[in-house]
């Protein structure tokens, strides 16, 4: 299950028990009654506030990992030319913004599925540890979809021990 920062959404636990009424309560099937209940007809969808995306900019799903000297962020971005992207960082805070275009078809009269995001998108990542900002030490590279920006870490002393007295 991915894993999001939306309070708008219900953790797999809240999925259970609104389905099954909580953990004491049995479900029971529909009755034919019940069921005969069901219009046949089903109306035009509404679009829920949290549906419209329109001033919310798409997420962009990122890997961070490090290794003994580099820290690496991973994104995919199928189908984004590098003219569409956008990398930048300040203050060890990177972010990653862009334009997926393509999703439109004038012609369109009737959607069945759009499960793709199409339009603008951005990411902003505190990075976990220190890195080197400058020029030389960062790699950005954009390779079968997957955008890799390489940065070299920055050396930190060990703690020093503060004697108590």
């Amino acid at each position: 299950m991915a894993r999001t920062n939306s309070d708008d959404l219900l953790m797999e636990d809240d999925l259970a028990a609104a389905f099954l009424g909580g953990d004491d309560e049995l479900v029971t099937p529909a009755t034919p009654e019940e069921v005969a209940e069901v219009p046949e007809e089903v109306s035009e969808p509404v679009e829920d506030e949290w549906e419209n995306t329109d001033d919310f900019p798409g997420q962009l799903a990122v890997d961070v990992y490090e290794t003994a000297d580099k820290l690496v962020v991973k994104a995919r971005t199928a189908g984004i030319s590098k003219s569409d992207l956008d990398v930048s960082i300040s203050d060890n805070i990177l972010t990653i913004s862009g334009v997926l275009s393509g999703g439109e078809d004038e012609q369109t009269t009737r959607w069945h599925i759009q499960e793709c995001y199409w339009g603008e998108f951005s990411r902003t990542i505190a990075l976990p540890v220190q890195v080197k900002e400058d020029e030389n030490s960062v790699k950005a590279e954009l390779k079968d979809g997957v955008l890799t920006i390489t940065f070299e870490k920055e050396k930190t002393e060990a703690p020093k021990k503060i004697a108590i007295q």
